[in-house]
């Protein structure tokens, strides 16, 4: 097996990827950054047609790039792929493609050996230091065990694989989850169908997205998700529980836009599946529909990590992107990885450059031992 050695390898080509690439070449540390898709942007390109992002364009650039285009305007996920592919020629960063990782392990030096299962043959890299950059949420996405046991004529898909309406056959469907995903698909389904909306609201940003008052009152949002709601302040603490374990607030897409369109939205859970194979809620309400969308998110799977990696939750144990219990390993881009704004373009850069800087720390103190 060829093996090739790099000072500090990257797991995921996303923003975050990106982001710590340049970060770590600026600090002087070598890298590379690993990744199955085939062409940068494929993470955003494969989302739902409709998607768009919550933050304006302006907001939505990471260090050293300027996002092109209306500064006020609210990028699509085309754009922000395309965006990504100009950052990395941009800054003639290292990237791999179509390089899945398959297990991360450490090395006889006490550094990390990383696996990957390339289309010629497999290979191996040696390194001081890795990030694992595989999203915010995770990828798996998280389906109820209790899908199976719908009639076979209900069609399902999760959000993750849903591109439009003209995905989903004709006749009532049921969207399950009311985090950001799960309003934007009810409120494009309502449109033309009997659209049911299932699960609880997690808060409201009480501004008309795209307004003039959203616009003017959008820096002070902003201060308020990179400074105030962080993991050092109690309220950042709480709103941290929240978002890693039950969604987001409404932004965009709010409860009246959804009633306008006819969408009913019942703020429960669907607990499983009635006799005759339908969803159910705990009262014993039964849906008759057509198809569902799962818009319940999706989970981490660390198990090609072959590391006693600190687990809880769900959710690697870290601060800031750090596990302390494994010196050189690092986390970057996770839902409120420092504050709500990691999860943003805005809040990217701040976590990368933090992380750059431990690296680049870790790293002096390696090669002083050496």
């Amino acid at each position: 097996m060829k093996t090739q050695y790099v000072e500090a390898v990257i797991i995921g080509a996303g923003q975050a990827g990106l982001s710590a690439a340049y970060h770590l070449q600026r600090r002087g540390v070598e890298c590379l950054v690993l990744d199955g898709i085939s062409r940068i942007g494929d993470q955003w390109r494969d989302r739902y047609d409709s998607l768009r992002l919550f933050t304006p364009a302006y907001a939505d650039s990471l260090d050293g790039l300027d996002f092109p285009g209306d500064r006020q305007a609210f990028p699509s996920k085309d754009d922000m792929a395309e965006y990504l592919a100009l950052y990395a020629l941009t800054h003639e960063l290292p990237v791999r493609l179509r390089s899945q990782v398959r297990r991360l392990t450490t090395g006889a030096d006490g550094g990390y050996v990383v696996e990957l299962e390339q289309e010629q043959q497999p290979q191996r890299l040696t390194c001081d230091v890795v990030i694992i950059a595989t999203g915010a949420f995770g990828q798996d996405p998280s389906i109820p065990g209790f899908a199976d046991e719908l009639a076979p004529s209900i069609h399902q898909v999760h959000s993750s694989r849903y591109h439009g309406p003209a995905d989903l056959p004709e006749g009532p469907v049921l969207v399950v989850g009311a985090s950001h995903s799960g309003l934007d698909l009810a409120f494009e389904l309502g449109a033309d169908r009997q659209t049911t909306l299932v699960g609880p609201a997690r808060g409201n940003v009480p501004l008309e997205w795209g307004t003039r008052l959203m616009r003017g009152a959008f820096p002070l949002i902003e201060f308020v998700f990179q400074h105030v709601l962080t993991r050092r302040t109690p309220m950042g603490r709480k709103v941290f529980a929240m978002l890693r374990h039950h969604g987001v607030p409404q932004l965009r897409i709010k409860a009246h836009h959804l009633a306008e369109r006819g969408v009913e939205w019942i703020q429960e859970h669907i607990v499983g599946v009635s006799d005759d194979g339908l969803p159910q809620l705990a009262n014993g309400r039964t849906f008759e529909i057509n198809s569902v969308v799962w818009a319940t998110g999706f989970k981490h799977d660390y198990s090609w990590v072959d590391l006693p990696l600190p687990i809880e939750d769900g959710w690697p144990v870290e601060y800031r992107g750090v596990v302390k219990e494994l010196p050189g390993l690092y986390f970057l881009g996770l839902a409120f990885q420092y504050a709500f704004a990691s999860g943003e373009m805005s809040g990217v850069g701040r976590d990368a450059a933090y992380i750059a800087d431990r690296i680049r720390e870790h790293t002096k103190d390696r090669v002083l031992v050496a």
